[in-house]
């Protein structure tokens, strides 16, 4: 059997994708849930406590994001399988440089993820097919790295909460419907803005989204 964790900030997400992995096909393939987390804490104990062969996990996450989850659990510990609703290059190729095996969308099928579990299981390297692209470009030295490598210079400056209150901002989000996406107070959202603009040199969202736009951050 394949023992995997579901590791998603989003109870409802969660449910879907363990009805999902709970069907008679994925049983059959071998695939057994052995827990969930919400959050890096309780997914680092999670890790501890039930020793999965997979990990599913989300990118962005409350407490470091997936990255910290993996950082945290070192080499030695499960596989990692993103599951995000993001496709930005940005997101592909940090999640895969901290350490993933594969980087899969939430547009996904149920049967196509029960294979990815178990082809990530078995040591392959699993993407969906536009963003593996992105992957072959930044390794392989091609066109994209440079710009991935910028890329990454300029989020760097940035916090996390920053970086998820830009990505939302720069595709049209208004500060109320971040606040309420985030669950964190309109005004936090406006001082989050204030400090996105400050660090990466903007005067607008209007840049910000060409910005982000013109780094295929969106």
């Amino acid at each position: 059997m394949t023992r995997v964790l579901i590791v998603d900030d989003h109870a409802m997400f969660r449910g879907g994708v363990r009805a999902e992995l709970s069907s008679e096909p994925a049983r059959a393939a071998g695939v057994e849930i052995v827990g969930e987390a919400a959050d890096v804490d309780s997914a680092v104990a999670a890790v501890v406590a039930h020793r999965p062969d997979v990990v599913l996990l989300d990118v962005h996450l409350p407490g470091g994001g997936g990255a910290e989850v993996m950082r945290r659990t070192g080499p030695s510990g499960p596989r990692f399988l993103a599951l995000s609703v993001s496709d930005a290059a940005e997101d592909v190729i940090g999640t895969i440089r901290a350490g993933a095996r594969g980087y899969v969308t939430k547009t996904i099928t149920g049967p196509e993820l029960v294979s990815a579990i178990g082809r990530v299981a078995e040591g392959d390297a699993v993407f969906s097919p536009r963003l593996a692209g992105f992957v072959l470009d930044a390794f392989a030295g091609a066109g994209l790295s440079a710009d991935i490598a910028a890329v990454d210079e300029d989020l760097d400056r940035l916090t996390e909460r920053e970086r998820e209150v830009m990505r939302l901002i720069a595709r049209g989000y208004s500060y109320k419907e971040v606040a309420k996406e985030l669950f964190i107070s309109v005004k936090t959202v406006e001082t989050h803005m204030s400090a996105v603009l400050r660090k990466l040199q903007l005067s607008s969202r209007h840049e910000l989204t060409r910005w982000a736009n013109d780094r295929r951050l969106l």
